[in-house]
């Protein structure tokens, strides 16, 4: 019987003899550890990630730790969200698969190529907390490519496939109801994360919880506004009712321009860790808040000239994010509903397809509206939470990071108290140029 090891965190030091006879790992970079190279590259908030590089080739291992990073083990997580990352990249790999080719995406392209897609998953070690995959180069993180003033052509058109097909196919819409129920089971068990998603995105923000921090003192008068605000309360607890309650589909769960990689003709979408039953909407908001945080933060990152140029690019990738994403939406409603939901046989096999559009129309506008209330409590828990964007952290000077910063806040309530009456993303980009040409006192 093999004997399970105990958990332990790996070091740069530590992990060639330790994953040196993992035969996928081996295999990919060569057998010789004494030739790897390992460098530690985790910058986020929760894991250690590791690039490996041998004689034969590059890897990335991600290993989970029984903590929060960013806090310490005064916060202790459990180590299995590793195991939920796995089973999300491997549900994601085959969901952002292509269907039947579409035409008509707003940026005239025919519908030939994948999209954006996860990393390879070369090994999993469920004890150990680490997951192999893929090294992506040269690829970079997003969030740091639009912080650089990179425009990259195909963000919008890649992000809103993988949102439509991803979203829809792991729902009831599709899936048999039997392996969404086993499937929404597997990931209920993923609480703690979940828990985090709860309490630091709809409910920390809005008082003064301890670990919550912002630019002060400069926004202190505008903090203090937001938390008194009881229309802006009622609203996020209405959203983390919905987050709660409407297990419609598997989430990624945490999509933003830090868990995306971009080079100029790929998109690659990556740490899922925090996957979960949840809206549809809720992807969707996450995504696009923090297009709109990239364009508020544009005027930090004017050192080299004027980024008038890459606002007016953020804003249309926000409009053909959506566009893209209802159109393949659309296009999956009418070839793969599959599922349960809205059947077939009360409407296409009826001739009644005017039923099932009318359905489709009522189905998108639920997620139009609450994916408006998501963004904008995405943006105040950015700001004013625990976990902040580099988009805003960059600015060094203060009262210019807190200028771009107080613009976005208002914005933000905007979309999230105001969102059943909002009706296009043009009357929502036209409010976000008026709110960034004015001057904050």
């Amino acid at each position: 019987m093999t004997k399970t090891l105990s958990f332990e965190a790996l070091s740069a030091e530590t992990l060639p003899q330790r994953l040196g006879n993992t035969e996928p790992l081996a295999s990919r970079i060569g057998a010789d550890t004494s030739c790897w190279k390992v460098r530690e590259v985790g910058d986020g908030n929760l894991n250690l990630v590791f690039i490996v590089e041998g004689a034969e080739g590059a890897a990335v291992v991600k290993q989970a730790l029984p903590y929060v990073r960013l806090v310490g083990d005064s916060w202790p997580l459990p180590l299995k969200r590793s195991f939920f990352e796995y089973h999300a990249l491997t549900r994601q790999k085959a969901r952002a698969i292509p269907g039947k080719v579409v035409t008509g995406f707003p940026s005239g392209m025919a519908e030939k190529k994948t999209g954006a897609i996860v990393p390879e998953i070369y090994h999993f070690d469920e004890a150990q907390a680490l997951i192999v995959m893929e090294y992506l180069s040269p690829h970079i993180i997003l969030r740091k490519a639009l912080i650089d003033g990179r425009q990259l052509p195909k963000i919008a058109r890649d992000l809103g496939l993988f949102m439509a097909r991803t979203l829809f196919r792991g729902s009831d819409l599709h899936m048999k109801a039997r392996d969404r129920k086993e499937d929404l089971a597997l990931f209920a068990d993923n609480a703690e994360l979940c828990d985090i998603t709860e309490n630091l995105v709809f409910t920390d923000p809005y008082f003064a919880a301890p670990m919550n921090r912002h630019t002060s003192p400069q926004l202190d008068g505008l903090v203090a506004e937001l938390r008194a605000d009881r229309d802006l309360k009622v609203e996020a607890q209405r959203l983390k009712h919905l987050f709660a309650a409407n297990a419609e589909t598997l989430l990624h769960g945490d999509l933003h321009t830090g868990s995306i990689m971009v080079t100029d003709g790929e998109t690659r979408v990556i740490d899922p860790e925090f996957a979960v039953y949840g809206p549809i909407a809720f992807d969707v908001g996450m995504a696009l808040a923090n297009f709109w945080m990239s364009f508020f933060s544009q005027r930090g990152h004017e050192n080299a000239g004027s980024r008038d140029a890459m606002r007016a690019y953020l804003l249309g990738v926000v409009a053909e994010t959506w566009s893209v994403f209802r159109t393949e939406f659309a296009h999956l409603w009418r070839t793969e509903r599959t599922g349960m939901l809205y059947h077939r046989s009360l409407f296409e096999e009826q001739g009644d397809t005017f039923g099932s559009e009318q359905a489709l129309d009522r189905f998108l506008h639920s997620i139009w509206t609450d994916m408006l209330g998501f963004a904008g409590v995405e943006i105040h828990r950015r700001i004013l939470g625990l976990a902040h964007n580099a988009d805003f952290e960059t600015i060094e000077n203060e009262d210019l990071r807190a200028g771009c910063e107080a613009k976005a806040l208002k914005f933000g309530r905007h979309l999230a108290v105001n969102r059943h009456t909002i009706h296009s993303l043009d009357e929502i980009n036209a409010l976000a140029e008026l709110i960034e040409r004015e001057k904050v006192s």
